[in-house]
């Protein structure tokens, strides 16, 4: 079975931008729609983006549209997710999960496998 590991987590300023990354060991990627979501302390887990497995079709939700961007290199094994003018509200642990063989979704529980979370901090 495919384990996602995200990197690329630290602190940043209000505007500021970042860049994830989801790696996949055990498994490649090829297969496997992959979705980003963030859970804040206290919070439930938010659904960020869903991405297919070619990288074709996206799905984002309406809270980062048009400031974050998901792309993925199959070749790399590796799904990114670009975040801009990132806001205090978003500091969050953030999670990238894979599914074998779906569309992009929004559902976590479509999701069965789960990287341990890099966390987001952005200062006011």
């Amino acid at each position: 079975q495919v384990q996602p590991v995200e990197s690329g987590g630290g602190l940043v300023q209000s505007g500021g931008s970042l860049r994830l990354s989801c790696a996949a060991f055990g498994r490649t990627f090829t297969n496997y729609a992959v979705g980003w979501f963030r859970q804040a302390p206290g919070k439930e887990r938010e659904f960020i983006v869903a991405v297919s497995r070619s990288g074709s079709r996206t799905y984002y939700s309406d809270s980062v549209k048009g400031r974050f961007t998901v792309s993925r290199d199959n070749v790399k094994n590796t799904v990114y997710l670009q975040m801009n003018s990132l806001k205090p509200e978003e500091t969050a642990a953030y999670y990238c999960a894979a599914a074998i063989g779906i569309l992009p979704t929004s559902l976590p529980n479509e999701y069965p496998y789960w990287g341990q979370g890099t966390q987001v901090t952005v200062s006011s």
